[in-house]
């Protein structure tokens, strides 16, 4: 009995260790199978229900592979698109297989394509800079995109400007700064809300507004948010600032710049309409201007690979506004390829762990309730990308339940109506399944 005792914890310890042992590219993805999603529509604040089930359903893994099955559609509120764009985020039923190890191309770099080049951990697809329009030499016009005259060898064709999509798409981006292509919902940028910037540069978000997949933190490493399809991770806007992990966290600073220019060869001349920045040919790459290379990336030491990995980071300048080239690109670091596949067909173990945060975690949230004091709405904002459902409740000073809802996993913020309240003191408790707190709240008529 003793000798079958000691056997099995043998066993137990080992299974403990190779899960404590799983990739990040296992473990990070958030996961759901009962939340659905929600949208605008243009006109109306009020969120309707897509029916949709938001982040991924099922993650699974091979000695070489994760497979991500998910409907790519977010927990956050996604829409409207004030560009014209009459699509909303519809159900991919999609898997993708993400590398479990990636490696360095040592070849010619794999230049970044139209569509998927990578996968958020929510489940939501990552695209490059381009928006598929482009200037045509041939009738000094723009073409390809829907509503402009087809480019000479289809949409998209390479021309010598090409446009890129976060200047002038910006009106189309809802509030967490993504737009749907037939149905494919997808962020370009830093998936982080328009009103969460220090200057807001769109006022989607006064209407309709939604949180994103995470909040810049200047005091922290910015979580890992997701993976290109080269299966190097992607990483927000803080990192370490020395590569091996010290010196406390810093914006991670894009190394391209514009051109000098004011007049384009074989392209419009730079005015108001066409300014620098309008075209991804109006940069160049100066290496050791930024903190990361050509690829938008960099070898170093994060939270979840303290041996050190190569990774990308979503580039912002001094006022959190997208900086170019945004996530990854124009490039590949490592080999990439298409990563959506039809099925599974090889043996696998399924992933059915849930991502949950610690007491200590929990503890450094920052959690805000605000305004206060207020008189019509409460907003509840948690400082990180929501790892578990939290429960957000107000009551009254006698215990009363008022108000109940959620920040869903993959969310960071909730909101209360208060205009129908008396004024006075009240309490908001924000908890997971193991951790509670408390905030007060006043509210004046």
């Amino acid at each position: 009995m003793k000798k079958l005792f000691t056997t099995t914890m043998i066993l137990f310890c080992i299974g403990v260790i190779a899960q404590a042992q799983l990739s990040p590219a296992i473990t990070s993805w958030l996961q759901n199978t009962t939340g659905t999603g929600t949208y605008y529509m243009q006109g109306n604040s009020t969120a309707i229900g897509n029916n949709i089930l938001y982040n991924c359903q099922k993650i699974e893994y091979s000695n070489d592979y994760v497979y991500v099955t998910t409907n790519g559609v977010p927990s956050y509120t996604t829409g409207p698109f004030q560009d014209g764009n009459p699509g909303q985020a519809e159900s991919q039923n999609a898997i993708f297989q993400i590398p479990l190890n990636p490696v360095e191309n040592s070849g010619t770099p794999i230049e970044t394509n139209p569509g998927n080049i990578g996968i958020f951990i929510n489940g939501v697809a990552l695209f490059d800079w381009r928006d598929g329009v482009a200037w045509n030499p041939q009738t000094n016009s723009i073409c390809g995109g829907p509503g402009n005259p087809p480019c000479p060898g289809g949409m998209g064709a390479q021309q010598d400007w090409n446009r890129d999509a976060i200047p002038a798409e910006r009106v189309g981006f809802d509030c967490a700064k993504g737009h749907p292509a037939m149905g494919n919902y997808h962020h370009h940028q830093n998936p982080s809300a328009f009103d969460l910037d220090l200057v807001v540069i769109s006022d989607v978000c006064n209407l309709y507004d939604a949180d994103g997949l995470y909040v810049i933190d200047e005091t922290q490493h910015s979580p890992l948010l997701g993976f290109a399809y080269d299966g190097f991770p992607i990483y927000g806007a803080y990192g370490y600032a020395n590569t091996d992990g010290t010196g406390g966290p810093a914006r991670m600073r894009s190394s391209y710049q514009l051109r000098n220019l004011t007049t384009r060869v074989n392209g419009p001349t730079v005015d108001a309409t066409y300014f620098l920045g309008y075209f991804r040919e109006d940069y160049e790459y100066v290496s050791g201007l930024g903190d990361l290379d050509d690829h938008n990336g960099r070898f170093c030491v994060t939270p979840e690979y303290p041996d050190g990995t190569y990774a990308y980071f979503t580039t912002v300048d001094e006022n959190w506004n997208s900086t170019y080239p945004y996530v990854v690109g124009p490039t590949f670091y490592g080999v990439a390829e298409n990563r959506s596949v039809n099925s599974v067909n090889e043996a696998t173990t399924v992933y059915d762990g849930t991502v949950s945060i610690s007491e200590t975690e929990f503890e450094a949230l920052n959690i805000t309730a605000f305004p206060n004091p207020t008189t019509d709405i409460i907003a509840v904002q948690i400082n990180d990308l929501a790892k578990e459902d939290f429960t957000v409740e107000l009551f009254d000073l006698s215990g009363k339940l008022i108000h109940s809802t959620r920040i869903n996993t993959g969310s960071t913020i909730a909101y209360f109506d208060t205009q129908t309240l008396y004024a006075g003191t009240y309490l908001i408790k924000i908890s997971t399944e193991n951790y509670s707190t408390a905030r007060k709240i006043i509210i004046t008529k």
